[in-house]
């Protein structure tokens, strides 16, 4: 008799599940959809929506004409080599921005090499989100000629992806909490790629109860609200080391207070003004006013063309007396292709990612965006990590005959005990150059 129960239980409750599911997509027609922007085709073949590439237009959107808040939402889509392509959500299309083109989150579908299916890109604002350039797992998720399972679950600020059961991309961010969802044909710039096609079918979404449906089981999180903290950063013991809107908790490293020139605070952004490329010799560095010790930081920065700067740690403010900029290990903020700082030093020990002067980052460094790039550095007693965009550059281990005989042969061969403090503060260099600083965040490991 508990059998049959439970048979009765499971098969109302499927029913139910079914109920809060609704297709987007009729499997005969297009009706409930509009084309936008772009000339490509997009018709219907034995149940599927077949998107066909064509030159000489820009992206092109089959969009939904209702638009959706919170959802789930699934489909199965297949791509031809050499195309790219992606699914719009809470996406929209206005006269008022850039003359009705398509922008909002864009669930990539990428059957390059680079393999990014599954990763966030931001149609027509702020590029990418999420990249799964830190991710081999997800990256291995699509399946190059074969249909693909996309899961999307847009729910309040968080919004995550997953590609064949495997979770890609996890974001908290509150630009846009409503929009249409659309099919998107990439702009080809080679004829060769014109005719090639992108498709989807069983296009589905759930409105209603989804917080039933979540997954539990989702990609490492990108905070992408500036300078503050999500609910799960807040969770796991993140505090912020800049609020993003006061010089509280930092001041200059050679002054009581905070510069009064040389650095800038505008539209949450910290920037340290150009003013020559000397190094210090404006406002001058600017350290926080407590000092760190076991911890990861996280620093989003952005380098304008040519600039020279650094994030430092272990420092020691009064340590360095005369010119020049304070004393203390550095991850290297530099445009490696244009400062000249970049062929100098010891096998690219000075360029971006290294720790400066020291140990060189890889040559060929993660994806490096023109915008905003993030520094994380790890420090574990003796043991420090330097990452960028997600992925490892380089560690070492300090306070041994290795690492002094490394600093040996550096510049900071004259300055005692180098690198081998138990703790120190945390330093934002002025080089000279404009370079701009957001989200910086700590969390100290215990």
């Amino acid at each position: 008799m508990k059998n049959v129960f439970l048979a009765i239980f499971l098969l109302c409750s499927v029913s139910v599940s079914a109920q809060n599911w609704q297709s987007l997509f009729n499997g005969k027609d297009l009706n409930g959809w509009q084309k936008l922007n772009g000339k490509a085709e997009y018709k219907v073949v034995d149940g599927t929506i077949v998107g066909v590439s064509k030159m000489n237009t820009p992206n092109s959107f089959l969009a939904t004409k209702k638009s959706f808040g919170d959802f789930i939402l699934e489909f199965d889509f297949k791509i031809d080599d050499g195309l790219n392509s992606g699914v719009q959500f809470r996406s929209d299309s206005r006269k008022d921005y850039q003359n009705k083109r398509v922008h909002g989150y864009q669930f990539e579908i990428d059957p390059s090499k680079r393999a990014w299916s599954g990763g966030i890109y931001d149609e027509a604002r702020r590029g990418w989100l999420y990249s799964l350039v830190a991710d081999k797992m997800a990256q291995k998720a699509f399946k190059n000629n074969q249909w693909n399972k996309a899961r999307i679950e847009a729910i309040g600020n968080s919004i995550a992806t997953w590609v064949n059961g495997v979770p890609c991309a996890n974001i908290w961010d509150d630009m846009t909490k409503t929009g249409f969802i659309a099919l998107q044909v990439h702009a080809i710039g080679d004829a060769s790629q014109e005719g090639k096609c992108v498709a989807w079918k069983n296009i589905r979404i759930c409105t209603e109860d989804i917080e039933k449906y979540q997954t539990a089981n989702k990609a490492v999180e990108k905070n992408c609200i500036v300078n503050s903290l999500s609910p799960e950063e807040k969770e796991e013991g993140w505090a912020l080391l800049w609020d993003g809107k006061t010089t509280n908790g930092w001041r200059g490293a050679r002054l009581s207070g905070f510069p009064e020139k040389g650095w800038k605070i505008e539209d949450g952004i910290l920037k340290v003004m150009k003013s020559g490329g000397a190094e210090s010799a404006n406002g001058g560095d600017i350290v926080t006013t407590r000092t760190y010790k076991d911890f990861i930081l996280k620093v989003d920065f952005k380098i304008t063309k040519g600039a020279n700067s650094g994030i430092k740690y272990f420092v020691s403010p009064d340590m360095n007396k005369g010119a020049g900029s304070a004393i203390g290990c550095e991850f290297q903020i530099l445009d490696d292709d244009v400062h000249p700082d970049a062929k100098l030093g010891v096998m690219g020990n000075r360029q971006l990612g290294s720790l400066y002067d020291l140990i060189p980052a890889p040559k060929n460094k993660p994806f490096v965006k023109s915008e905003f790039n993030t520094a994380m550095i790890v420090v574990k007693g003796n043991h420090v990590e330097h990452w960028l965009n997600g992925v490892k550059l380089i560690e070492y281990t300090r306070d041994n005959e290795m690492w002094n005989a490394l600093v040996a042969y550096s510049k900071y061969k004259n300055w005692p005990n180098f690198g081998n403090l138990i703790e120190g503060n945390i330093l934002l260099q002025d080089h000279g150059d404009e370079v701009w600083f957001k989200n910086v965040k700590i969390k100290e490991l215990k």
